[in-house]
């Protein structure tokens, strides 16, 4: 009698006095196989306990039936049930997947299931007096049979895990564009139920390139969201959303992107991370280049933030401010208003501002006594002072 393989599993016949004592079993033997996968595979126990336990039973019984039906055929039966014990088993991995049980708890059920299922039936099969070869190759086929049913249903678990990561992904990715968006907060946390995330207290945004956010990302919090080429005017760029990076957290934050042309964001309410993101995003406009490896923290910058955010009334306030030198010719009314500037900044410091404009002291004195005159009393004047602050405290192509 030739030996059953793999294959053979679909067109091995077994005579049909060997099989019909086994069909008067079938109850009994997948009662035996479930209380044995219950107690050797804690992951079911709570299954077949519940609402579950009836409708397994009756799978497990469905699918010996089909195996008994299988290998019992006319050999001139062209049809095979197997293909609906296949279909059976895959959708069975699609389910385990989504039940959260994993492919090892599936793979231990059906090789205790194999195991209990065969014993049964073999002890059946001596029972009516079946030669050793018989039984046997029974043994193979039972076997050969469970290793088709195993593979059906990883590929239904590995597909399932697949499709619901792809789809968790895009929700993720749409509750990263809802809050980058600034949706109202019961859109934003249905976003978050839907892609069962659970809120931080606080987002941190943080703008880099795509190739750095790849590699960062790993390293962050589990949680971190991001959305690539987030904003449309900046392309191959990144927004990341980071859980809690405040207070001692971070500085280990700035360490991690430590390399990456990166602007951390202010931490927000997580409801409120678009405040974040807009933060990022004027800072960016203050300091385009980001190409740098640098690490840019907007906290740093915040009075150019507060200064240019009305650019209009900064345009006007500079222009009053600077009319006294509107009869001064280009590029010495240059001057003039840098040395101004460090002036300001450098609280009249005559060394200082010399040093920060690569000049001679004297020149600077120069330059102060031109300003005095077409300033007169102005310089003294409180008002005046914070006026000029004010209007020069960022470049004037910002």
């Amino acid at each position: 009698m030739k030996k059953p393989s793999l294959r053979d599993v679909r067109s091995y016949r077994i005579p049909r006095e060997v099989v019909d004592p086994l069909r008067s079993g079938l109850s009994e033997v997948s009662g035996l196989a479930i209380a044995a996968i219950t107690e050797e595979v804690p992951a079911y126990a709570e299954a077949f306990a519940g609402e579950l336990g009836p409708k397994i039973e009756r799978a497990v019984r469905a699918a010996l039936a089909t195996f008994l039906n299988l290998v019992s055929r006319p050999g001139a039966d062209p049809g095979s049930p197997l293909s609906s014990a296949l279909e059976a088993a895959y959708a069975l991995g699609r389910g385990e997947a989504r039940s959260g049980r994993s492919l090892d708890a599936l793979l231990a059920a059906y090789r205790v299931g194999a195991r209990v299922a065969w014993r049964e039936l073999a002890r059946t099969s001596v029972g009516t007096g079946q030669s050793a070869e018989t039984i046997a190759d029974f043994a193979e086929l039972v076997f050969a049979y469970i290793d088709e049913l195993s593979a059906a249903s990883v590929a239904g678990h590995a597909d399932e895990v697949a499709a619901s990561g792809r789809v968790r992904q895009r929700r993720l990715q749409e509750l990263t564009q809802a809050l980058i968006s600034g949706e109202a907060a019961h859109v934003v946390q249905g976003a978050a139920e839907q892609a069962e995330w659970t809120p931080p207290q606080s987002l941190t945004a943080i703008l880099l390139p795509e190739r750095a956010a790849r590699w960062v990302i790993d390293l962050l919090d589990r949680r971190t969201l991001h959305l690539a080429d987030a904003v449309p005017e900046l392309p191959g760029m990144t927004v990341l959303l980071v859980p809690d990076p405040q207070g001692t957290s971070r500085p280990h934050l700035t360490r991690l992107l430590a390399g990456h042309s990166a602007i951390v964001g202010p931490a927000r309410p997580w409801l409120e991370a678009q405040g974040s993101v807009d933060r990022v995003l004027r800072v960016r406009r203050l300091i385009p280049a980001t190409e740098s490896g640098r690490v840019i923290d907007t906290e740093d910058h915040l009075a150019a933030v507060v200064v240019t955010a009305d650019t209009g009334a900064l345009a006007d306030l500079r222009a009053w401010a600077l009319a006294p030198l509107d009869g001064e010719r280009g590029a010495a009314a240059a001057k003039l208003i840098e040395t101004l500037r460090s002036w300001l900044l450098h609280q009249g410091r005559r060394e200082d501002v010399a040093a920060e404009l690569f000049v001679h002291p004297q020149t600077v004195r120069y330059r102060m006594a031109r300003l005095r005159e077409l300033y007169g009393e102005k310089l003294k004047d409180p008002q005046w002072v914070m006026a000029l602050t004010i209007a020069l405290a960022v470049p004037a192509d910002t």
